[in-house]
């Protein structure tokens, strides 16, 4: 697969809109132990990955396997519950493909989450950040190979990756809420294994705030077709000296679990003023 085949994201676009009527203007991907999300939709239609063609399926716990479409707070969204990651073994654009078709179905904007690792000193577990800029350290980009010029240009523009925009609305619902959320630069690595110490002081020399083995290659391809972008981390353990322990994903899930009930109102407030 190339980087951008469109007929086959138009042939997977064309089979979903046989199977709902729902044009989504949101797409939210969730991540690990974010589930949780599903509750707060008017879920109208569910489609399982393994039923729809071209797309990859998810092999990680914690990560459902369902292509959602249904309201927001009024707002029509495609939901997936359940990612893709690199260390799975797919090719990067195999990862993004879903982003592709989520473009084509009408989404608009990108709400993105993710569990991620802390590097600031100043972070606390199941503390959410909002992601305001990533360094890219997969091994792969996803636009790599042909480009389509119908879906975006072949070199396009990161100097603003997440709208401000959103962020801005973001910051003033947390307020409102009296909900702390941090804001910081997300370190996008390949995975699967967790990080050494070693590898945390390098990535928090860089300037990285938070490091994650998902979203960079999603939002990428995303901005490549000119989505507004927004995402934010749980941040599931401490990747800060004298404060690392051993984690395994079953503690990431976990701690995601208990702080995804926040991140989703936040989200829900968001997509009132979204719709809008």
């Amino acid at each position: 697969m190339f980087n951008c085949n469109l007929a086959l994201i138009e042939e997977t676009a064309a089979f979903i809109k046989t199977k709902t009527d729902i044009r989504p203007l949101v797409g939210v991907v969730l991540g690990s132990g974010l589930g949780g999300v599903v509750s707060r939709i008017e879920i109208q239609h569910t489609i399982p990955y393994s039923d729809i063609p071209n797309f990859p399926q998810s092999t990680v716990m914690g990560h459902g396997g369902n292509l959602l479409f249904g309201h927001w707070n009024g707002v029509p969204v495609c939901v997936m519950q359940g990612r893709f990651h690199y260390y799975e073994g797919y090719p990067i654009q195999q990862v993004t493909f879903p982003i592709r078709v989520m473009k084509l179905l009408g989404v608009e904007t990108l709400m993105v989450s993710n569990a991620a690792g802390g590097l600031n000193p100043a972070q606390h577990i199941g503390e959410l950040m909002i992601i305001n800029d990533h360094i890219n350290m997969q091994p792969e980009h996803p636009l790599r190979g042909r480009n389509e010029e119908r879906m975006g240009p072949r070199f396009p523009d990161m100097s603003e990756v997440y709208d401000a925009a959103l962020i801005a609305l973001c910051k003033e619902k947390a307020v409102a809420m009296g909900l702390h959320v941090s804001e910081g630069v997300y370190v996008g690595v390949q995975g699967p294994t967790f990080e050494s110490p070693a590898e945390y002081r390098m990535f928090r020399l860089l300037g990285g705030d938070a490091v994650g083995m998902s979203t960079v290659p999603e939002i990428i391809v995303a901005r490549h077709m000119q989505m507004r972008c927004f995402a934010m981390s749980v941040i599931t353990d401490l990747g800060v000296d004298g404060k690392i322990v051993e984690i395994s994903h079953d503690d990431v899930v976990k701690a995601a679990n208990e702080a995804g009930e926040k991140m989703t109102e936040l989200f829900g407030k968001m997509l009132e003023e979204i719709g809008k």
